[in-house]
């Protein structure tokens, strides 16, 4: 049942409470829960029914080609059984032909229904991230661990840390000072966010800025809370993006290759119906005669045979024009490319995906952790100097959690002041974090800020000479560990053994700082605070110097340290002030909870006073860094010709500030038309967004939320860009769904945007991506290499067919033949063709358009120049055998055949009516005798020879025209065979296994054929070879007409 979304953010808490009737002390009586339940359902995300096998079956034979090849066996079958009837016989090598094409489809449907039910995972893993039980009060009793999914809209739970949130729920009662919730899967946060109770007034605003609201699937950091749900199951945030996931995977277009390669189907199928049309046109008279009478046609003749053979003709065009093989080579080269890309860390989950990369126009990247580390670190602090007027800047290098990564330019340990004694002991003690290792990644536990304020007081060491050797003699027994998980900190723990902590002071969000009390060894109480810059500056009466001396802060002091926070903020730093106190008035002697005092430590509003009149040490500036090699990836994009656009959950001005840094924007470039935030982009009209994102250059949105991705995605298909977008959040899984290429994070991807991903990054990084694009581009120009050398040789195919039937002689190649010319004989060549180097400047071009030809009208021309040379020679020597003595100086008729004219072959069928005919027995390799019982069968049993030679031909031709596939435009003096020496190879396996039908005797009664000896070898080497000249001259003819078009364009 649809209901209206209640703007729970928007109430206070008394209204919610009103909404569903129910009291915060007492919780929903069974009723009420049984009441809601009929109303809202079960707290749990729907199932969405996959479709039936059978479905998936009957799916993979919707096309055009495979309907053409089922027609094809389903003929042929019919021709056998009649066949086998006539003659008495019905043996197995009648029936090859059909079992073969029935074979390839069955393989073929058994391929893509295993890629189909692979595809809808990412549903699945959404229902992994929600709570298996909570703590609800109901009639006035906690149940300690209800089933998350018995929830209902009005419940009352209570949230402690460490729990998954199992509903969207309004915040009723903070049971801490401060309550904290990880929500970077839904929202795109790097921080965890502070929530109140406090309703926003704002009816429709992004999840980022509702702070009394808590998300199912998210979880609780810090504090606890009890909350009233809202919304549950399909109607959470979790809820809706399953909805968009689901939507987007019945938005999931055809790849670039794919379109192309239907749109080549559809043609074909066009093309073998007009070729059969002509040859059925052509020969009519040899099935159908009639007589003359008084100027009409009477007493019309129909002869079943001839009929039947003509459709046998018909059934060998389809197969010679349908190239079998092609699917299984494409899905080879593109395994291959996946090989390579993983290589590289990128982890390709659908296989059409690695070509599609290659024709990418346009990269919408989130940033964290994709642009930036993902890890915070302090990348700059200042305190003042000898005087308040003078300031010292520092400056940190390294972009990770691990201590050893860079360190403070210029820093010596020997030569920490009192200053910056005080600023370590603030970073190693007020502090709750820690860091680890996992693998090879460093990681924080705790608040992301505190581990990198952990990390600088590493970097800055300890002023002891003795404790700093002891430090690094540990550091180094801990580097040579088999446990590395555990990393030493060994600077922050010399500092907390000196001083005792004895209290906590928790941050909340009205003074904007947090601070502990602690026992120096001199057995004195101190307060270290740390916040934000503008709070601290307000409650701080004094300030350190270098030395250590205190003077009081006066207003040029104050504008001083105002000034240099702007110069840190600008540069989209996270700065936080440090600051101490001595004087604690009545918790100079705090100790513990017993003391007088503890009391006033238990109420927050007591904090401020606390943390007055401090004394001011000084700032750090903290970021989520770019990653080093980003620069480099944005640059080759930019060279490569396509557009970058960054969407983001982070707040607009530190994500403009990452996006000047990796130099996606120019350092003083007007951002008017190139950054927004989400809701404002989504404000504008459509014909404005579309003219915006059709503009060339970067662009930035932030704070978007997963429906904005979503539109921007959809827009820039609608476009005719190819999108590839990257994500690690649930929210980033509906777009990831939606474009063309959804590439998930390996490390901090959750297993939902995995699962609706075409693709992992192993290491999150976006420099993969560019490489990834460029090793697609490479796989796509080699696929079109083997995909123009397979149909140049079905054109060929097609045409010797059409000749055949063109001039009425016997057909010189059968179905079965076909059949394995374009599935075994061409599979390793137009394999070994994906190995082809990549061309040097391959992102130095601009990305090929989605609708750019895959064989533009001078290269088909070319292709029907080849095929028309292969049709030719296929027939001609086949005609040759049975026509002429000698060729070219060799002997054709030494075996002992019968020679017959032309005129006799084209009107072969007229044989019974012909008088004194006579053919006699000749001899084949292998000690043979072909003899005849009817000298008619010369023309069918007795082809089995020239047949051999046609097939042998056809072979061999195709073999010499899989070097002029090596480069579309350069010569072989320039791309020679043995730069790819796969193909040498796979042309060795090709002739091989047609050499291993020719004289294996069950495989040569199969495919009718019979061997050959050495000197009819060297005629079909003589008829293949000169494919190479032609093709070699129509390249040089290509390149001057290019060399003109450039020369006219210059002029």
């Amino acid at each position: 049942m649809e209901e209206k979304e209640i703007p729970a953010w928007s109430w206070c808490v008394e209204q919610c409470l009103k909404e569903f009737n129910v009291k915060l002390e007492k919780g929903l009586s069974s009723y009420g829960v049984e009441k809601q339940r009929e109303k809202y359902g079960w707290n749990e995300l729907d199932k969405e029914k996959g479709k039936p096998l059978w479905k998936l079956v009957l799916e993979q034979f919707d096309d055009m080609l495979v309907k053409i090849l089922l027609v094809a066996a389903f003929i042929s079958f019919v021709l056998a059984s009649l066949h086998g009837n006539e003659s008495g016989e019905a043996g197995f090598e009648a029936y090859v032909e059909p079992f073969v094409i029935v074979l390839i489809l069955v393989l073929n449907a058994v391929v893509g229904v295993w890629q189909e039910t692979n595809a809808e995972n990412a549903l699945e893993a959404l229902k992994e991230l929600q709570s298996e039980s909570t703590k609800v009060l109901r009639d006035g009793y906690y149940v300690p661990d209800l089933p998350a999914k018995e929830l209902v809209p009005g419940d009352i739970v209570e949230l402690r840390v460490g729990d998954k949130v199992p509903a969207d729920m309004r915040v009723a009662v903070l049971k801490t000072s401060i309550l904290r919730v990880e929500q970077s899967s839904l929202t795109g946060e790097a921080m965890p966010v502070i929530k109140s109770t406090s309703p926003v007034f704002i009816s429709d605003c992004e999840l980022q800025a509702k702070e009394c609201m808590v998300f199912a699937g998210t979880t609780i950091v810090n504090g606890s809370c009890a909350c009233i749900v809202v919304s549950t199951g399909m109607r959470t945030e979790i809820g809706k993006i399953q909805t968009q996931i689901h939507e987007a995977s019945l938005e999931e277009s055809d790849t670039p290759l794919k379109k192309k390669l239907d749109e080549f189907g559809n043609r074909l199928t066009t093309a073998i119906g007009i070729v059969c049309l002509i040859v059925w046109v052509i020969n009519y008279k040899n099935f159908l005669t009639w007589d003359t009478v008084n100027g009409w046609p009477a007493n019309f003749r129909f002869s079943f045979e001839k009929c039947t053979y003509y459709f046998k003709i018909a059934v060998a065009l389809a197969v010679a024009a349908i190239p079998e093989g092609l699917p299984a080579v494409i899905t080879t080269c593109l395994a291959l490319g996946t090989r390579k890309m993983a290589k590289k860390n990128a982890i390709v989950r659908k296989l059409p995906s690695v070509e599609t990369l290659g024709c990418t126009t346009v990269i919408c990247s989130d940033k964290t952790g994709t642009l930036t580390t993902n890890q915070m670190s302090v990348s700059q602090f200042f305190t003042l100097g000898g005087k308040t007027t003078i300031s010292r800047i520092f400056n940190v290098e390294g972009t990770t959690y691990d201590p050893k990564d860079g360190g403070i330019v210029g820093w010596s340990c020997y030569n920490m002041d009192a200053n910056l004694q005080s600023m370590a002991e603030i970073c190693a003690v007020c502090n709750d974090a820690g860091v680890f290792c996992k693998g090879r990644l460093f990681q924080a536990t705790g608040l992301p800020t505190e581990a990198a304020l952990k990390v600088l007081a590493e970097k800055m060491g300890v002023p002891d000479t003795k404790a700093r050797n002891r430090i690094r003699d540990t550091q180094f027994a801990a580097d040579c560990a088999i446990d590395r998980s555990n990393v030493k900190l060994g600077c922050s723990e010399w500092w907390t053994k000196r001083l005792k902590r004895v209290a906590t002071l928790e941050f909340d969000r009205v003074r904007k700082s947090m601070s502990v009390i602690v026992r120096e060894p001199t057995g004195n109480n101190r307060l270290l605070v740390k916040g934000a810059i503008e709070s601290l500056l307000e409650r701080s009466s004094h300030v350190q110097l270098a030395d250590g001396s205190i003077v009081p802060m006066d207003e040029p002091c104050r504008q001083l340290l105002i000034l240099r926070n702007l110069g840190m903020s600008s540069k989209g730093l996270r700065c936080l002030a440090l600051a101490y106190k001595d004087d604690l008035g009545e918790f100079s002697d705090y100790y513990s909870e017993c003391h007088p005092s503890h009391k006033k430590l238990l109420d927050p509003v007591n904090y401020p006073v606390i943390e007055s009149d401090l004394v001011f040490v000084g700032v750090v500036g903290l970021r989520d860094p770019p990653r080093g090699e980003v620069h480099e990836a944005i640059d080759a994009c930019r060279d490569a010709g396509i557009k970058v656009m960054v969407i983001t959950g982070d707040n607009k001005s530190t994500a403009e500030a990452i996006c000047r840094e990796i130099r996606l924007f120019s350092e003083g470039e007007d951002l008017k038309f190139r950054s927004y935030t989400g809701k404002e982009f989504m404000a504008l009209s459509s014909t404005l967004q579309k003219e915006i994102l059709s503009k060339p250059g970067g662009m930035v949105f932030s704070r978007a939320e997963p429906k904005h991705k979503q539109d921007i995605v959809r827009m820039l298909k609608e476009m005719g860009e190819i999108v590839a977008m990257t994500g690690d959040g649930v929210n980033d899984a509906p777009a990831l769904k939606l474009a063309d290429i959804g590439i998930a994070m390996g490390i901090t991807g959750t297993e939902v945007a995995k699962e609706a991903s075409d693709m992992v990054l192993a290491d999150d990084n976006f420099s993969t991506i560019v490489s990834a694009v460029a090793e697609g581009r490479a796989i796509y120009n080699n696929m079109k290499a083997f995909i123009r050398y397979m149909i140049s040789s079905n054109v060929g195919e097609v045409i010797s067919i059409f000749l055949t039937a063109a001039l009425g002689i016997p057909e010189c190649l059968i179905p079965v033949q076909l059949l394995w010319v374009n599935l075994v004989t061409d599979g390793p060549p137009a394999t070994a063709l994906g190995f082809n180097p990549a061309d040097v400047d391959i992102m130095r071009k601009p990305p090929r358009k989605s609708n750019d030809a895959l064989i533009n009208s001078w290269v088909f021309f070319r292709y029907l120049v080849i095929g028309s040379y292969v049709g030719i020679a296929t027939v001609g020597i086949f005609i040759l055998w049975y026509t002429q003595a000698s060729f070219l100086g060799i002997n054709l008729a030494e075996d002992g055949h019968t020679l017959v004219t032309l005129s006799q072959l084209r009107t072969w069928g007229e044989c019974p009516n012909w008088s004194n005919f006579s053919v006699t027995p000749f001899m084949v390799s292998g000690g043979r005798m072909i003899s005849f019982s009817d000298p008619c069968d010369y023309f069918s049993v007795g082809k089995v020879k020239a047949m051999t030679l046609s097939l042998s031909v056809l072979v061999a031709i195709e073999m010499f025209n899989s070097l002029n596939a090596l480069s579309e435009d350069n010569s072989l003096v320039r791309m020679p065979p043995w730069k790819n020496p796969f193909l040498l190879l796979a042309m060795s396996v090709s002739f091989g296994l047609h050499f291993l039908i020719l004289y294996v005797p069950f495989l040569a009664d199969v495919f009718g054929i019979v061997p050959l000896s050495l000197k009819e070898w060297y005629l079909v080497i003589l008829v293949s070879a000169p494919v190479v000249v032609i093709d070699e001259v129509l390249k040089l003819v290509g390149r001057s007409q290019r060399w003109r078009h450039k020369k006219d364009k210059t002029v």
